[in-house]
């Protein structure tokens, strides 16, 4: 039996986004995002742009897509010719799907395989079905017409139950093997997936652990009010679940989570926020590092700085920030020849800032460079 993935479908002209081509009035990332957290298995946008400067926006919001979504991003509409295959691809596509209906795109469908591959150029007969609409399993993608509030979790648990091969999720460990607090509850510790910031910590009964796996919201049970707390539920401000860890004496929870809005009801985004101690020691963690540098140079080119180098970089422009990238590889070679390691660490630190500075020039970030990385 072929499993069922199932993928809402939009039509996309650049920063706006519409589920009826007659009627864009939504923001594509907006419901994009809506997708990638009520459970979608991945997102087809159908790009009906009327121009070159629209087609262009189009591909770069799919990579703003790519770049701050989970599910893959599957890419169609408005290909005359290889070349917007091929920008479709390199926006981050997972696959470009081509309409079986349209001669135009299939007249440019031979030609992509042989370029691309068939595992990512696909042609396929796309009507969208209604959320919930009667599915078969003749075909493993399952385009859906759905709004923004649509709940795929709750769908493919229907599915299941019918007997349907669908992604769902289970947790690997039975709630009888946590061990519990004398109230029958288990903490659950909160990071941000991206940041690994501690947001907040709360506490799960079973139903509200069960809950948290099925919907794929973080789901608590409230000491206080001795009530289930969906967090979000009242202020908008969910919790979209990535990953749950059980630490090493099985009676701690950890939830790596996509926050919308604040964790804390205060309205900061953590409830960590009180500094108690603080020995101000040194943050080498590689992802924040760069992150942080790269962000400093982001920030001189939109708010220049006198005398600052980076500045003068983006002044003298690509030409002469690639003529730097150039200079700074060959020194790592040169460097590579001594035999002291701290040469080799400074020629590398040198060229690492002046290719974020080139990064920074092509609108290229740390997440996409990551991303390509994790894909290859």
């Amino acid at each position: 039996m072929k499993n069922i993935q199932l993928i809402p479908t939009f039509y996309i002209n650049g920063a706006n986004a519409a589920i009826d081509p007659s009627s864009i009035n939504q923001k594509t990332l907006e419901l994009a995002a809506a997708y990638n957290n009520n459970g979608a298995d991945g997102i087809f946008v159908i790009d009906c742009s009327s121009n070159d400067k629209e087609h262009d926006n189009t591909i770069g919001e799919c990579k703003e897509i790519v770049r701050t979504m989970e599910v893959p991003l599957y890419m169609g509409g408005n290909i005359k010719r290889l070349e917007d295959v091929k920008k479709y691809l390199y926006a981050g596509a997972a696959q470009v799907i081509i309409n079986k209906n349209s001669e135009t795109e299939m007249a440019v469908y031979r030609e992509a395989t042989d370029r691309f591959g068939e595992d990512r150029v696909i042609c396929m007969d796309i009507h969208p079905i209604p959320y919930k609409g009667t599915i078969s399993n003749d075909n493993s993608y399952i385009f859906v017409q759905a709004d923004a509030s649509c709940d795929f979790y709750s769908w493919k648990n229907q599915l299941k139950e019918e007997g349907f091969c669908v992604t769902t999720y289970e947790s690997s460990i039975s709630w009888s093997e946590f061990k519990l607090n004398s109230d029958g509850l288990i903490p659950c510790i909160v990071q941000d997936y991206r940041t690994n910031e501690v947001l907040m910590m709360a506490y799960m009964n079973e139903a509200s652990f069960e809950e948290t796996i099925a919907s794929g919201r973080m789901c608590y049970f409230s000491r206080s009010r001795k009530q289930r707390w969906l967090k979000g539920e009242t202020s908008g401000h969910f919790q979209y679940v990535k990953s749950l860890y059980l630490d090493c004496d099985n009676d701690t929870l950890l939830a790596k989570v996509a926050q919308v809005g604040a964790a804390c009801h205060t309205g900061s985004y953590s409830c960590f926020f009180k500094p108690l101690l603080d020995k101000g020691a040194e943050v080498t963690n590689p992802h924040k590092v760069f992150e942080d540098v790269y962000k400093i140079i982001e920030d001189r080119k939109i708010h220049p700085k006198e005398g600052s180098y980076t500045n003068y970089l983006f002044d003298k422009g690509i030409d002469k920030i690639l003529k730097k990238c150039g200079e700074e590889a060959t020194e790592i070679v040169i460097a590579a020849k001594n035999p002291d390691p701290e040469e080799i660490k400074y020629e590398i630190s040198d060229f690492l800032y002046h290719v974020m500075v080139l990064m920074v020039e092509k609108g290229v970030t740390w997440e996409d460079i990551t991303r390509e990385l994790a894909n290859r």
